[in-house]
């Protein structure tokens, strides 16, 4: 009897077998240019990211541009099934991404698939058009860019959408799909507007962002970015801070709005919030360079937090990132200012831990065990250095960016 041991040469990577397409035109199918990879595959095919039983497997996920209508399927020249004569069978790669996948959303035939094609040209971004704008290449070339907002009441829309947020399994970790019965859940669309090779207007989907917009008493709410995700074609090209920007835009203009928060954000995602944020913030007039030197203060949090519905902390963390962009990193007196009050901010946590093991000590309550886990002065130093430089790297890398 055969051993699936013998054939540990079939078991292959998902990340390098798994190509995706987005189709504007038929001749696209058999554009090898336009393939893109997935950045994960560990929510789909398990924390190995392998599929297991061909040799030149070609697995194929391709989606019309505007409307996303999906197609699966799967090329190869040879399969375990046949050459250990039926004894071991391979991987089912078509029903195990369509697991993941809303019911009927896809075609397993590629001329079915094709027929969707003829009305592509039809399809209209859906919502309310919020802003657009125009992305300049090198060689003087322009692509067009339009975000929309949506909500729950559009049923055409959430069916789209559907198809749309099964790419966040394959390029956001941790992802699920968000409860669209939700009402309180906010849409927001980026699409690229183009000319087909007729010479006719049509829409290819660049990207989206959900936010859930939570109640805050007594009427008002607090809008939370949740998921955000620019499909793979379509990043380097300025459009998570278009879409960023268009959101602030959206909730600032509404007076029931205290402040927009983020869920659990990715360390790339904070640093564009960081590079919005205080792009906006320095025109405000707490931020200007003789304020910022001053130190922080209350007026910042008022200020931002009316302008641009900022909140408190992260006001703390563009006061920080202005501040080292107005100091002169060569006045050593200046510079070491800065330093203490970052490390000053950093180390807030630490002393408020020892501060409370004093008290508790105070009333004779043992606090050995809890002292243990603490790391010592000289090792909190350390770590304090360690936290600091990694900070300022990241303050720097968005300076650099805003004086671009």
């Amino acid at each position: 009897m055969a051993q699936i041991q013998e054939y540990q040469d079939l078991v292959l990577d998902a990340l390098e077998t798994v190509e995706f397409k987005l189709i504007r035109d038929k001749t696209d199918i058999n554009n090898d240019a336009l393939i893109f990879h997935p950045a994960m595959a560990h929510q789909i095919f398990g924390e190995s990211e392998t599929i297991f039983g061909y040799q030149g497997l070609h697995v194929r996920v391709l989606y019309t541009a505007g409307p996303l209508h999906i197609y699966l399927g799967i090329e190869y020249e040879k399969r375990v099934n046949e050459i250990s004569g039926g004894e071991i069978k391979a991987d089912d790669v078509v029903a195990t991404i369509a697991q993941s996948l809303p019911d009927g959303c896809y075609f397993i035939n590629l001329d079915e698939f094709l027929k969707t094609l003829d009305k592509a040209d039809k399809f209209q971004p859906f919502g309310e058009k919020l802003s657009e704008y125009t992305q300049r290449g090198d060689d003087g070339s322009e692509r067009h860019f339009e975000i929309y907002q949506c909500d729950y009441k559009m049923s055409s829309f959430l069916k789209f959408f559907a198809r749309l947020q099964t790419f966040i399994l394959w390029f956001v970790d941790a992802a699920s799909y968000i409860d669209t019965d939700d009402a309180q859940w906010c849409y927001f669309v980026c699409y690229e507007k183009y000319k087909n090779k007729d010479g006719q207007l049509q829409y290819a989907t660049a990207g989206y962002t959900t936010v859930y917009e939570y109640y805050a008493y007594p009427q008002n709410k607090r809008p939370r970015i949740s998921q955000m995700l620019i499909l793979a074609p379509f990043q380097k090209l300025g459009l998570a801070t278009q879409l960023v920007e268009t959101i602030y835009k959206f909730y600032q203009s509404q007076s029931n709005v205290v402040d927009i928060t983020v869920e659990d954000p990715s360390e790339d995602f904070q640093r564009l919030r960081n590079f919005v944020d205080a792009k906006l913030c320095m025109e405000l007039k707490c931020f200007k360079r003789d304020e910022i030197i001053k130190g922080f203060n209350k007026e910042m949090v008022r200020e931002a937090r009316e302008a641009l519905k900022l909140n408190p902390r992260q006001v703390r963390k563009v006061y920080e990132l202005l501040r080292l962009y107005y100091t002169n990193v060569n006045n050593e007196k200046e510079y070491r200012a800065y330093r203490l009050e970052v490390k000053k901010r950093l180390n807030a946590v630490y002393y408020k831990q020892l501060k409370d093991l004093q008290k508790m000590e105070r009333y004779k309550i043992d606090t050995e065990m809890m002292r243990a886990r603490l790391p010592n002065m000289k090792q909190r130093i350390e770590q304090l250095q360690e936290e600091y430089e990694l900070i300022e790297q990241d303050y720097k890398n968005t300076i650099n960016k805003l004086r671009a």
